[in-house]
């Protein structure tokens, strides 16, 4: 079965064609700028060299059309025709709490997605936008919604309420969601293969630390508590979001700074976090690290509350957990930021957590990055939403064969 994993930002649209009997990556790419006459394509086939070339990209119509046309193009192309593709697989950010996991997309599945809009009305939009595209120009073709909220279905009540009137998560469905699942799902999943412990008898706690971030306790294969909620600012502190603080300082803005209240929530969405923190000095944790080991002051003040976040969720959820097995830190400072892991391992050496100075500072990959006594296995281990997406696509796509 060949799969196409689509995943539309808001200007961008990543994709992979994937061959699920071994799981190889036929071809993979991304289309960024969109909107703008100013596109920027990029297309790496595994069976030939990779394509670059600026490109006028309108919408996301034009950016599906140009990765089919490349996909199946006598020059580049790596099939012949779209009839091969069997299946695609869509991420969509926000299913609310109707998707507990991935759906053929009906008609009505499109219009529950449509309504959860509310919920990411950054994300959903542009995710509908990629799926009406792909089913214009492959209409006879598979069409699956995968979902980032799905993996955290999982949580009990006790961790998705809020403590507000009840009445709101019945009337307006205000609870926490979660995000980053299909992250979580992936590492967590491998996590336990690479310690050869049965998923489903394990306690883990994943460090999900890019631009955005979240932390998720994942017990015996299932989320029971994740930090990020109704929305992904809510959580630790992140390059430009400022994760959970104290309601009532939305008022204090709004008043001393005579913002409303969209306004205020531009600030912490767009100007908070790490950013905010460092002076403006800069969102990128690669910036604050040069920094801080010139002893600016800025950048001392930001990371140092950044991983003070950080262990804090940890810790919170060593408790939930009732012990961890593994910490494992994954996305673009998890992966790539020795020095975080460092400072992060450092303010755990209570839990018995031992860092390997040398297996941190050289991790490139997969990689067990504590010692062999420490009583907390810790890892480095990449995520890749893209193949979770196509599993859980090509699985469901099975399923639904199986039954026709």
């Amino acid at each position: 079965m060949k799969v196409l994993v689509i995943n539309c930002g808001s200007s961008s649209l990543k994709f992979r064609l994937m061959d699920m009997a071994d799981e190889s990556i036929l071809a993979k790419g991304l289309c960024e700028r969109i909107g703008s006459k100013f596109g920027h394509f990029r297309y790496e086939p595994t069976n030939a060299e990779r394509l670059e070339r600026d490109c006028d990209l309108p919408d996301h119509d034009a950016a599906v059309k140009m990765v089919i046309e490349t996909l199946i193009s006598d020059d580049h192309g790596v099939i012949k025709s779209v009839d091969e593709i069997d299946a695609v697989g869509h991420r969509i950010v926000h299913g609310g709490d109707k998707f507990h996991g991935p759906a053929c997309l009906t008609p009505e599945v499109i219009k529950d997605i449509e309504e959860c809009s509310a919920l990411a009305p950054i994300h959903n939009p542009v995710n509908l936008m990629g799926i009406r595209a792909c089913q214009k120009y492959m209409p006879n073709v598979h069409m699956v919604g995968v979902f980032d909220t799905a993996f955290h279905h999982t949580l009990p009540e006790e961790a998705y309420l809020y403590g507000i009137p009840y009445q709101y998560y019945k009337k307006y469905k205000i609870r926490r969601y979660g995000f980053h699942g299909m992250s979580h799902e992936y590492v967590s999943r491998r996590t336990a293969e690479v310690m050869g412990v049965p998923y489903d008898r394990c306690k883990q706690v994943i460090c999900h630390l890019g631009n955005g971030a979240s932390i998720t306790a994942v017990k015996n294969g299932k989320s029971v508590d994740t930090s990020m909620g109704y929305t992904p600012l809510e959580g630790i502190i992140m390059g430009t979001r400022s994760g959970s603080i104290d309601p009532e300082i939305i008022n204090v803005i709004a008043k001393k700074e005579n913002l409303d209240t969209q306004g205020v929530m531009d600030v912490l969405n767009y100007k908070s976090g790490v950013y905010g923190l460092s002076d403006f000095l800069s969102s990128d944790i690669r910036d604050l690290t040069v920094a801080y080991g010139k002893n600016d002051p800025n950048a001392i003040r930001a990371l140092n509350t950044y991983v003070y976040s950080i262990v804090k969720y940890i810790g919170a959820y060593v408790t939930i957990l009732e012990g961890v097995d593994s910490i494992t830190f994954t996305a673009g400072v998890g992966e790539h930021s020795a020095f975080v892991r460092k400072l992060v391992c450092q303010k755990l050496s209570f839990l018995g957590v031992k860092i390997n100075d040398v297996a941190n500072d050289n991790a490139r990959g997969e990689a067990l990055i504590s010692l062999p006594d420490s009583h907390i296995s810790v890892y480095v281990i990449p995520t890749d939403e893209e193949l979770s997406i196509a599993r859980q696509t090509a699985a469901l796509v099975e399923e639904v064969k199986s039954r026709e």
